[in-house]
């Protein structure tokens, strides 16, 4: 029976996962599970990633102590942040976390170089000053001209294990330096940064093989033979990989830290429209196109769990949300205040006396202000989203962490009028397993793949109820 591992790395943890296939289904068991996060180094807040190193070691131990002899492994992160090499492939320092405020400024004096809108024309990706384009723009000089290489998070993870150097597309696309009409690195744009082509590593497709693990680089760990391939390595492509979505007409949340918003396409939406309304063309598995929008998502709540001393779990806070009034605050989640704030719960109380509305004090007048205006931001985007697409949605898939919130489920099918399928919860984690299954040819096709989904896993349906949909539209008259 042929083994697979996922290696799923998020902003607050990590995990690998056993997977497998046993009668026609995908099994999958948690193997090792680490947390994560980044912390002021220096003048920034950076990722530690060779804690990451170690703790992938350790779970691959545990893999090899379970049984586990030989598997096929592949990385999912998040996405825009890097790592600078040396010309003897060692890491100058440690990668700079997307949320460090160094780039606050660099979308405004990045446009004195280029016109947003024509950026958007090249690239199709949206507007945010974290993306890696941004981040290079101000980076220090001194590391730019120390580096000969330059890789995205999982595809550092790939070459240190294996040796070999690679640069996936799906995440590739996100750093905002992709031509949607060569297929590859803008030249305009690289001269703006002041770095060359040569830097980054050959563009791959997910799907083909990376390596095997050289062992002897790591004789204190014993480790199972490991062939590494390539996966859709930006955890969001990995998500939408991973939703049980058929035929045409549906759309889909992945539900994390953020909250994607999107439909899966065949061809980019540059249109002057979907600039203006900040939805950006990812690149997905299989030669498609992740047409979303970016919303701050369950971040706001991760927030208030961790301020409260993770006191209440988040399927509490959901179900205390459940006890207080509704829709007695209306905010903008997608403020940059809320991107990285000191404090999450002072600064929706801010906004809510600055915008002399109710202030929410208690845990579930907190949880419930974040849940409603979530949902009323799906709906709004959801509108957007057939606007800008001239489809008309009848179905949205909820997958990830926060398809297991029974309240916002409903809440978002009062308030879009359609079926939510919420589920699976594992979406990135199965979008990762079925691209390596994929790319051994377990599957012969990808619809295959996501038929093999709704096979295996628990799905859960949400019907709009009437009554609230009608009280919803009073409060948006």
């Amino acid at each position: 029976m042929k083994k697979f591992i996922a290696v799923d790395i998020g902003a607050s943890s990590g995990r690998l996962i056993e997977s497998y296939i046993e009668n026609r289904k995908i099994q999958m068991k948690e193997l090792y599970r680490f947390k994560n996060n980044f912390s002021l180094n220096g003048k920034y807040e950076r990722w530690d990633i060779e804690y990451l190193v170690e703790e992938i070691l350790n779970g691959l131990t545990i893999a090899k102590d379970k049984g586990i002899t030989e598997a096929f492994v592949g990385f999912d992160t998040w996405a825009v942040d890097y790592c600078l090499l040396d010309n003897q492939g060692k890491l100058i320092s440690q990668p700079i976390a997307y949320r460090d405020t160094r780039t606050e400024s660099a979308v405004s004096e990045f446009q004195r170089k280029m016109d947003l809108d024509k950026l958007y024309e090249k690239t199709g990706i949206q507007i945010q000053s974290f993306n890696t384009l941004f981040q290079l723009f101000v980076e220090e000089k001194e590391k730019i001209k120390q580096a000969k290489t330059l890789l995205l998070i999982p595809d550092y993870l790939g070459y240190v294990f294996t040796g070999k150097m690679v640069t996936e597309k799906t995440n590739a696309s996100t750093m905002q330096l992709l031509n949607t009409k060569t297929r590859t690195w803008d030249k305009k744009l690289l001269d703006i940064l002041g770095i060359s082509e040569k830097i980054f590593p050959p563009l791959v497709d997910p799907g083909s093989i990376l390596g095997t693990l050289i062992k002897e680089k790591f004789p204190t760990y014993d480790l199972p033979d490991v062939t590494f391939l390539n996966v859709a390595s930006h955890d969001t492509a990995s998500a939408v990989l991973g939703t049980p979505g058929n035929g045409k007409n549906w759309a889909y949340i992945s539900s994390g830290t953020w909250s994607l918003l999107g439909l899966e396409t065949e061809s980019f939406n540059l249109t002057k429209e979907a600039f203006l309304s900040n939805y950006t063309n990812e690149w997905g598995a299989n030669n498609t196109v992740r047409f979303l929008k970016n919303i701050m998502g369950m971040w706001l709540i991760q927030e208030v769990a961790r301020l409260q001393d993770y006191q209440y779990s988040y399927i509490q806070l959901a179900e205390m949300a459940e006890t207080v009034p509704s829709f007695q605050q209306f905010i903008d989640i997608n403020d940059p205040r809320f991107l990285n704030p000191k404090n999450m719960i002072q600064e929706l109380q801010k906004y809510c006396r600055e915008t002399n509305q109710i202030i929410p004090k208690t845990p579930a007048e907190i949880a419930r202000c974040i849940f409603d205006n979530l949902a009323l931001c799906y709906g709004k985007e959801l509108k957007q989203l057939e606007k800008l697409s001239k489809e008309k949605i009848q179905k949205l898939h909820i997958v990830g962490g926060g398809s297991n919130n029974q309240l916002l489920n409903q809440l978002t099918a009062d308030i879009t009028g359609i079926e939510v399928v919420a589920g699976p919860s594992e979406a990135t984690t199965i979008g990762n397993i079925i691209m390596q299954m994929l790319a051994i040819k377990e599957f012969d096709s990808f619809k295959a793949a996501r038929q093999c989904v709704q096979d295996s896993f628990v799905l859960h349906f949400y019907q709009p109820q009437a009554i609230r949909q009608k009280a919803l539209k009073n409060i948006n008259e």
